[in-house]
Parts: structure tokens; C-alpha cells; sequence
């Protein structure tokens, strides 16, 4: 049973939650439009939230706006922790959440009062339609959870006469935290959002908890916001953004996939983690190709036959001659393959002052980030397992019922994915009988050329 079951709180207020980081500019357009908003029945109050921003946000909105309610925090504690501290804050029923770098229509916030209103009392959040700033192309109509926890929105930067939005009340499986509702009882119940995210599927994770603490999240498309498209991402940079992704996708899969699913999926979840981080190491740095070396097992001698390491020589019998049976005209290649063998050893094994010529080096701010990813997983594994813990204390329904309203997709997003994804170790590793839908990323989203 749903845990709002019989729990019908009137919408008589909403407080509308605005999250700032240096965002001024894009404060100039929304805040005279969020002060337009009216809700037949309920008193509106806009929430603003500034993180510490260097552009004079909090002085000019206190001027220029003193119906809003600013709290300024002199750093950055991110999305997460600044929606939190707001709701925190609040008494209305309802909370709104919404991107600063939008210009909602004029009849937004009455259509996303009107729709949880409308809804079933174990709905505890909705989300609105976002489009680009034209009103062309569609930013959010719904999300898709990939196995590992990262998300996608489907069709995203399509052309809107392209595509088919969810209908009015359809399930989702999370809501978009650029434009949602949220009961605010719900919202505190459920802990709010994970504040270890700072910012990135800090939704998608609300969402799964919803939904495995038996109530749910629906759609409310003609609640629609134009999105200035990545202007607060760029903020951050790609490398950084590139860091909380990977880490809040491993943490929601780690918190969430109950205890049936999670000893199933872990393999694959932390194998795809891990493939990726060898991949980017190898691929985008100075001589990274030397890091995917195995120095026992990658020579092989000239008919496709691996070179053994006898006596401290590879292929050599006594005295270093070549074996028994191998052709004089390769011997010399072999020779060469032996003299590379112990140079890498001596590399890996003997330990050395300064970086010689040819010494693997990490640059690529984006395998960085991965890799810092990583040690963001390790260093907070006891925080997370504490969170797993107290969200699967509330579960009330399994994730094999939510998974047949919305299966994993699987689609390669990195370089190395479409090779990782087809091999037959990949395919071993699934759960039996769990299904999956495998999309390109091209069928997902219109992708830039």
C-alpha cells in the first residue's frame, strides 16, 4: 500500500524554489515573470537561494525584487543542499522547483497547481514540459534510466513537431528538477534530494525513491518553462560536470536496486564504471596506450602464438636461443619483442626518479574527472551504504514492478561502449531474464554533428 494512501493535502500555497549561481542575468527575465504568476486559491511565494554568486544577484534582487525571500550562503553548496535548505524553510503545501536560466508561460504555475491537485494522492510529484528558448525543440518531456544509474531525456533537442509528449497524469519514472511539483510533505519525508550530488540526477534519485517507497510520479505537459540549454553547465565546466555525473549515476544505482536486483547488476554497473576509466586512460593521454599493456601477456610471436617468459626470455630456450621449431627469419623479431618485454618491466616493476620519455601521463581533464570520480565513490562508500540502507528500510514496492513500467537501456554513450556492450563477457554478466531496451545514442536524443 502506497504510503499516502488516504493522505490528500489541499494545495492552498505553493512556494516556488529558485536556485542561483551567479546567475543574475538570467534572474533579469525570470523573476518579473515568476511575480506574474497566479494560482486560483493559493497564495504564491517565490524562494530564491543564491550560492555564494560574485555578480551582485543578492543585493539586486532585494532591491529590485523584495517580495522574494533570498537566503545567501557565501559559497556554493550546489542544487542538492540549496533546494533542501529552501524547502526546509517553507510551510506551503506544494514546492516548485525551477531552473533560473528559464522563461516560464504565463499559465505554468496554474497548470502544475491544477494537475496535482487532479492527482491521485500517491502521487507525490509531477513534472512539466521543458523547451529550448524558441520553443522549437524539446529540452524535457520524460527521462529513461540507463542499468548504471545515468539518465537521458528522451527525444531531447528534438524538433517539437517531431515528437510525442506524455500525456496529461502518464507515469514517469522520475521528475525533471528544472520544472517539477512536488507535495512538500512528500519531498521532507523522503529526505529530500541526496546532498552528496551537488548537482546532476539528483532527480532521477528522488524519483527511484518515490517510486520503491510505494508512491509515484506523473506528467504535466502544458506546464511548460523555454530553457536557456546548458547556461548554467558551462558554468561548471565539462570536466566537472564529467565528475558528478559518473558519481551520482554509481551512487543511485548503489542506493536504490533493491536486494534482489543489486547483487545482479553490481558486476556489470562497476565493470562498466571501471571499462571507461581504462578506456579514457588509454586513449586521450600522452602514451596511455602503455597502461593497457599486460607485460606477461600481450606478446605474441609471429603465427598468432603467445611468447612465453622462460628463463627471463620470451620464446628462448637455454642460452636465449630461439625454441625448438620457431623459423630463423623471425627470430630477430622475437628478440625485439623480449628487449620490449623487459623494458616494460623494468618500467612497472623498478622504481625511478623523474618521468623518462615515454611514461604514461594524465592530462585529459576528462579522464581526470573520471578518475576522481572514482575516489569520490571510495572515500564516500560508508555514507552511501548508510543511505542504502535507510532508503530500503522505506521500500514498500519492488523494483521488479518499476522496472516493467520503465526498463533499463543500455546505450553506448563513451567511446569503448559499443564494444564493451556487444561482447559476450558484457552479455554473461546480465541477470537472467532481465530485460533491457538497447537504444543508440542517436534513437535517445538528437545528437549535435
Amino acid at each position: 500500500m502506497s504510503v499516502s494512501a488516504g493522505r490528500r493535502t489541499a494545495i492552498d500555497s505553493v512556494d516556488v524554489l529558485v536556485v542561483s549561481w551567479n546567475g543574475r542575468r538570467h534572474l533579469e527575465t525570470l523573476l518579473p515573470v515568476l511575480e506574474t504568476q497566479q494560482v486560483p486559491g493559493a497564495t504564491v511565494k517565490v524562494r530564491l537561494f543564491d550560492n555564494g554568486s560574485s555578480d551582485d544577484t543578492v543585493a539586486w534582487v532585494r532591491s529590485a525584487h523584495p517580495g522574494v525571500d533570498v537566503v545567501a550562503h557565501p559559497g556554493n553548496i550546489g542544487f542538492s543542499a540549496a533546494n533542501n535548505r529552501l524547502a526546509a524553510r517553507s510551510s506551503a503545501s506544494a514546492l516548485v522547483l525551477v531552473n533560473n536560466d528559464t522563461r516560464p508561460r504565463a499559465d505554468w504555475l496554474a497548470e502544475l497547481v491544477a494537475a496535482l491537485r487532479q492527482a491521485p494522492p500517491d502521487v507525490a510529484a509531477l513534472s512539466g514540459c521543458i523547451v529550448d528558448w524558441d520553443g522549437r525543440r524539446l529540452d524535457f518531456g520524460r527521462g529513461v534510466m540507463t542499468f548504471d544509474g545515468h539518465a537521458f531525456q528522451l527525444d531531447y533537442h528534438r524538433p517539437m513537431t517531431d515528437i510525442e509528449l506524455p500525456e496529461e497524469g502518464a507515469e514517469l519514472l522520475f521528475p525533471c528538477g528544472g520544472n517539477m511539483i512536488v507535495r512538500r510533505d512528500a519531498f521532507l519525508s523522503a529526505g529530500g534530494f541526496d546532498e552528496t550530488y551537488f548537482a546532476y540526477l539528483e532527480d532521477v534519485d528522488l524519483g527511484w525513491r518515490f517510486w520503491s517507497a510505494g508512491e509515484r510520479v506523473a506528467s504535466a505537459p502544458r506546464a511548460v518553462v523555454h530553457h536557456r540549454s546548458m547556461a548554467t553547465s558551462e558554468l561548471l565546466g565539462n570536466a566537472n560536470r564529467g565528475l558528478l555525473l559518473e558519481r551520482n549515476a554509481y551512487l543511485t544505482a548503489f542506493k536504490n536496486y533493491d536486494t534482489e536486483l543489486w547483487p545482479q547488476l553490481m558486476p556489470v554497473v562497476q565493470m562498466t564504471l571501471i571499462a571507461r576509466v581504462q578506456h579514457m586512460l588509454a586513449h586521450r593521454n600522452p602514451h596511455g596506450r602503455e597502461l593497457a599493456v599486460d607485460p606477461y601477456g600481450d606478446l605474441v610471436d609471429g603465427y598468432g602464438g603467445r611468447v612465453g617468459v622462460v628463463g627471463g626470455t620470451a620464446g628462448a630456450g637455454a642460452g636465449g636461443r630461439p625454441v625448438a621449431g620457431s623459423r630463423t627469419r623471425h627470430a630477430w623479431e622475437q628478440l625485439r619483442e623480449v628487449v620490449a618485454l623487459r623494458t616494460r618491466l623494468r618500467r612497472f616493476l623498478r622504481p625511478h626518479d623523474g618521468v623518462p620519455a615515454g611514461v604514461p601521463a594524465i592530462v585529459d581533464e576528462q579522464t581526470l574527472a573520471q578518475v576522481r570520480a572514482l575516489s569520490s565513490i571510495v572515500r564516500g562508500l560508508d555514507a552511501a551504504a548508510e543511505s542504502r540502507r535507510v532508503i530500503q528500510a522505506k521500500r514498500r514496492r519492488p523494483d521488479g514492478e518499476i522496472l516493467e513500467r520503465f526498463p533499463l537501456y543500455v546505450v553506448p554513450t563513451y567511446p569503448g561502449d559499443e564494444e564493451l556492450f556487444r561482447s559476450a563477457g558484457f552479455g554473461s554478466m546480465w541477470p537472467e531474464g532481465l530485460g533491457w531496451v538497447r537504444r543508440s545514442l542517436e534513437q535517445v536524443m538528437e545528437v549535435a554533428r
